[in-house]
C-alpha cells in the first residue's frame, strides 16, 4: 500500500468515526430550553424590553411589529449575547441594549433578504413583502435599522454601536462577494469562506463581543469572545448548507434549493474541486440548466455524493466546532459557559 492509499484510507476512516461520534451525540443534543436556563430570567426581560423598543405610534408600523414578534424564531442571537455577558462578568443594562440591537439588525436583515431573494414565506408564515408588498417592507426594515441604532445612542453605548456597525458592513460585502462570484460562477473555498464569514459568522462574533463588552470585559477577552462567536457562525453556516441535501420538508425548504438558486456551497464546491474534468464540465452544464428543475438537484447530488461533498463539509463544520469549544475550555466552568458549550453542541447536531 502506497502512501497516497494509506492516507486516503486514513481520512476515510477519521470521518467514519466523526459521523459515528455525530450520531451518538445527536441522540442527546441538548433542548434550547435548557440552554436558556442559567439566563432563563435576563431572557424573558429581553421579550419585554424588545418589544417595547419597536414599539412605533404609527398604526401600519405597530401592526408591522406586532406581526414579527408573533414569528420570532429560537432567538440564538440575543441567547449569545446573555451566556456570554453571564459567564464573563454579569448582565448589566448595556447587554439589554446590544441584545436588542442585534436582534432588530437581524430582523432588519431578514426583511430585506426576502424583498431581494422574492420570497414570500418566512419560517411557516407569510413574509413582509408578501403581505404589505416590497416597498413597505424595505421601508418597514430601514425603521428597525434606525430603532436599533437610535437605541444605541440614546443609551451610549458606542462601543456596542462599532462592532456592529463593523457587522453590517461585512454582511454588506459579504453579498456583493458572493452575487459577483456566483453570477460569474467562479466561487472558489477560499472566497467561500471569506464570504459565510462577512455574511453569517460576523453578525454571531458580534453578538459574543458585545456580550463580553457589556458585561465590563477587557480587549482580550471580548477579542476572544468576538473568535468563538466567528467559529460559531462559520459551523452555523455550514449546517445550514448541509441541509440543502436533506429530503425536502425535514427543514422547512425543498431539497436542493441552493443549486436552483445557483449557490455555491462547500459540498458543491469541494466537488468541482475533485471531480475530473468531464464530471466538472457536465457539474457546471447542470448548473447553468434553467429547465432541468428537480432532475438537475438529483444529478448533481449524486455527483456530491460520488466525491464525498457532504463528508467534508461536515468535517470542516466540526474543526470550526472545535475551535470554539477550545476557546471556551480557557474560561472557567460556570452554568453559562456549559450552556455556551452546549448549544455549540446545538449548532451543529439541530435538524433544522
Amino acid at each position: 500500500m502506497n502512501k497516497e492509499t494509506e492516507r486516503k484510507s486514513f481520512e476515510r476512516n477519521l470521518i467514519s468515526i466523526l459521523f459515528i461520534n455525530l450520531e451518538q451525540k445527536r441522540l442527546n443534543m441538548p433542548k434550547l430550553i435548557e440552554i436558556r436556563e442559567p439566563v432563563k430570567v435576563e431572557m424573558e426581560a429581553f421579550e419585554k424590553f424588545f418589544s417595547a423598543s419597536i414599539r412605533s405610534k404609527i398604526p401600519l408600523l405597530d401592526i408591522l411589529t406586532k406581526y414579527i414578534l408573533k414569528r420570532k424564531g429560537k432567538q440564538i442571537r440575543p441567547l449569545l449575547v446573555f451566556l456570554t455577558a453571564k459567564m464573563l462578568g454579569g448582565v448589566s443594562a448595556s447587554t439589554y441594549t446590544a441584545a436588542s440591537l442585534i436582534e432588530l439588525l437581524h430582523t432588519a436583515t431578514l426583511v430585506h433578504d426576502d424583498v431581494v431573494d422574492e420570497s414570500y414565506e418566512r419560517r411557516g408564515l407569510f413574509s413582509i413583502n408578501a403581505i404589505w408588498r416590497s416597498k413597505v417592507a424595505v421601508l418597514f426594515g430601514d425603521y428597525l435599522l434606525a430603532k436599533g441604532l437610535l437605541l444605541t445612542v440614546e443609551k451610549g453605548d458606542y462601543e456596542l454601536l462599532s462592532i456592529v456597525s463593523d457587522a453590517v458592513k461585512q454582511m454588506s460585502e459579504g453579498e456583493l462577494v458572493q452575487f459577483q462570484k456566483s453570477y460569474s460562477l467562479n466561487l472558489d473555498i477560499d472566497t467561500y469562506y471569506e464570504v459565510i464569514r462577512k455574511k453569517t459568522a460576523t453578525l454571531i462574533a458580534s453578538c459574543t463581543a458585545c456580550g463580553a463588552k457589556s458585561a465590563g470585559a477587557g480587549d482580550k477577552a471580548v477579542n476572544e469572545m468576538y473568535e468563538l462567536g466567528t467559529a460559531i457562525g462559520m459551523a452555523f453556516q455550514i449546517k445550514d448548507d448541509l441541509f440543502d441535501y436533506q429530503p425536502g420538508g425535514l427543514t422547512g425548504k425543498p431539497a436542493g434549493n441552493d443549486i436552483k438558486e445557483k449557490k455555491f456551497t462547500l459540498p458543491l464546491l469541494y466537488t468541482l474541486k475533485q471531480a475530473s474534468f468531464t464530471d466538472r464540465r457536465k457539474i457546471i452544464h447542470l448548473i447553468k440548466d434553467k429547465q432541468a428543475g428537480n432532475s438537475k438537484v438529483k444529478k448533481i447530488f449524486s455527483y456530491v455524493e460520488k466525491y464525498k461533498g457532504l463528508e467534508y463539509a461536515e468535517e470542516k463544520m466540526l474543526s470550526f466546532r472545535d475551535s470554539a469549544i477550545e476557546i471556551l475550555h480557557r474560561y472557567p466552568e460556570s452554568p453559562a459557559r456549559q450552556s455556551l458549550l452546549d448549544l455549540i453542541d446545538y449548532t451543529v447536531l439541530r435538524t433544522k
